[in-house]
């Protein structure tokens, strides 16, 4: 490793094999074996910056280095010489705030979705005067004051969480931690959406408190649920059948693991004036979906939004068949003519690879279906056209015949 003679940070280069034109072209991520990994390299402390140069010394831009990771680089800048400080995450947020309040009327809403905002490992979700971080990325972690600071001049918000959870983070050998790092958060926060009220638990809840991405599916599953019994599975505070609830519906029965999410889910409806035509019921997804098969239950509008059962590419397979069980549990529960919504996050499962197994467990559920909708993340999770992951979200939604 050399240093370049336009900037004293260490220079990191990719291997001569390496794909140097995806990076020119916009694909943000060096993966381990890519990268030249010599003893000053490893050397390195996690979360370092760095200038990426290509295998014939030519800088393509600022990196953070994890040598950890298998992505062991992440795009910061195409500049090599850009400076990480408050005035750059000025910029960086201001630029994502823009699209967002173009969009929403409201501030509720994720404000930076990572790298297609260009802030890689970073989730902010916005929830009116507070927020919450996610600094999935070491470079994220060691910047993270930096960042509320820059958060707070920019969105005006008084109340900021970082919430030091997940998968992503012990990928990166980060610690796990919730703390409040500006003002103070002393009860759930009400957040209007698709006119119902959803409660966002900023600091002891799932991920961030609440899923923006579902917003549009969640507006037309509302769209198909007049005067219907809808069946919400997976629903944490609420989800699918608060906005079918607004939309109309005769009843909601939210089906959820967690005691606490019903809870909120609960009195979200309360909060909605819906909750004369409102239940929980608390288990495991398969298995009151077998239950209720058990009772001859059927409702007008099932909807299956579960967590990633694909997260990572070893786990497709298992995943898949997941995928396959829930939409052959539920597909008996849809009364002749009704609707059923199956959803995946899975980062692994391909659209393509996801319809085919729901299509399979819907058959093996004894029923035929028509997909008559497919729908993907909010505008506000914008997807980067040159990294796949960021597409994440997938729901489609059948109607099945007799």
């Amino acid at each position: 490793m050399t240093q370049a003679d336009h900037t004293s940070r260490p220079v990191v280069r990719l291997r001569p094999k390496a794909e140097a034109r995806a990076i020119r072209h916009g694909f943000p991520w060096v993966y381990a074996d890519e990268l030249v990994t010599d003893r000053r390299t490893q050397a390195l402390p996690i979360g370092a910056l760095a200038v990426l140069e290509d295998a014939e010394r030519k800088p393509l831009g600022l990196v953070t280095v994890n040598t950890g990771s298998r992505i062991i680089a992440r795009m910061l800048d195409r500049d090599p010489e850009a400076k990480i400080d408050t005035d750059w995450f000025r910029a960086r947020l201001t630029r994502a705030l823009s699209m967002r309040e173009r969009i929403f009327q409201a501030p509720f809403y994720r404000l930076v979705h990572a790298e297609a905002d260009g802030l890689p490992g970073i989730i902010i979700d916005r929830f009116g005067d507070a927020a919450v971080i996610q600094p999935n990325a070491a470079w994220a972690e060691a910047h993270v004051d930096m960042l509320a600071d820059a958060l707070s001049d920019v969105a005006g918000v008084t109340s900021i969480v970082k919430n030091g959870s997940g998968r992503a983070r012990t990928l990166e050998g980060l610690a796990e931690e919730t703390v409040v790092l500006r003002g103070s958060i002393d009860a759930p926060i009400a957040v209007p959406m698709n006119g119902a009220t959803y409660l966002a638990d900023l600091t002891g809840g799932q991920k961030t408190g609440l899923f923006y991405d579902q917003r549009p599916n969640h507006a037309f599953a509302a769209g198909l649920a007049r005067d219907a019994r809808v069946l919400d599975v997976f629903t944490h505070v609420g989800g699918f059948a608060l906005a079918a609830l607004a939309g109309g519906a005769r009843s909601a029965l939210a089906v959820d693991a967690s005691a606490p999410a019903l809870a909120l889910a609960e009195a979200g409806a309360k909060a909605g004036g819906t909750a004369d035509r409102f239940q929980t019921r608390r288990g495991d997804a398969f298995e009151v979906l077998e239950a209720l098969g058990g009772e001859g239950a059927q409702f007008d509008l099932v909807i299956c939004d579960p967590p990633a059962f694909a997260p990572a590419k070893p786990a497709l397979e298992a995943g898949l068949r997941a995928y396959e069980r829930i939409a052959r549990l539920a597909a008996p529960l849809v009364a002749p003519g009704g609707y059923l919504v199956l959803c995946s996050c899975s980062h692994a499962a391909d659209l393509s690879s996801f319809r085919n197994a729901s299509a399979r467990g819907i058959g093996r559920g004894g029923r035929r279906g028509q997909l008559i909708h497919t729908g993907f993340a909010g505008p506000d999770h914008p997807m980067l056209p040159q990294l796949a992951e960021s597409g994440y979200l997938k729901s489609l939604f059948f109607r099945l015949d007799g």
